[in-house]
């Protein structure tokens, strides 16, 4: 049976962020998907110092939430990021977390599905879609889209609910990431390797 982890980067943990990720997790059990929501909770969560210790350790030197995620995801076929829209961006504590978790874990993830949902009150969505994009797209992670960006706008999770298409949006993705699952199981070879060049800008 394939799994998805998706990650609620909310400080609230029944919130707009969890509300639309519940709709995600709704359809993906209905397609017989096990899944797993990982709260990151309030406590705060240090940023990447790039110390590259984990290059030799297999996991980050500050022992949190990354390090339990980063086990949660070896079990995990797919990855769904949730975050608020705080300035036009991603909540700081989950940039955090995923500078982190894809520094010290982003080569083990090449061929996963990874998805970003956003939840705004008005406007803010799409620069904060767009940057958590960018971890799943710099990790030769597969990108399913849905009908709309996904996002969810209201100032409560009582708002969220009477936002139709964007449920619909979160229900879409849940059908297409299933979709890829199915296919994936079907693969007979892996994902091709590239040679990694490095070209320093002076």
């Amino acid at each position: 049976m394939s799994k998805v982890l998706l990650i609620n980067g909310s400080p609230h943990e029944k919130g707009c962020t969890y509300t639309a990720l519940s709709e995600v997790i709704k359809v993906l059990n209905e397609k017989g998907v096990e899944t797993e929501l990982a709260w990151i909770g309030t406590k705060p969560i240090a940023g990447c110092i790039d110390c590259s210790a984990c290059r030799k350790l297999g996991r980050c030197v500050f022992d949190d939430a990354v390090n339990e995620i980063a086990r949660s995801l070896d079990s995990s076929d797919a990855l769904v990021v949730g975050s608020p829209v705080y300035y036009a961006g991603p909540s700081g504590q989950l940039c955090c977390l995923l500078d982190r978790l894809f520094h010290c874990y982003g080569s083990h993830l090449k061929g996963k599905i990874g998805a970003a949902v956003v939840s705004c009150r008005r406007a803010g969505g799409a620069s904060a879609f767009d940057r958590l994009n960018k971890y799943f797209t710099i990790s030769s992670m597969i990108v399913p889209g849905s009908q709309y960006w996904n996002q969810v706008h209201g100032y409560t999770p009582e708002d969220v609910a009477k936002d139709e298409e964007g449920l619909q949006t979160m229900r879409t993705l849940a059908q297409n990431i299933a979709f890829l699952l199915e296919a994936d199981q079907k693969r007979i070879k892996p994902m091709p390797e590239s040679p990694r060049m490095w070209t320093n800008y002076i």
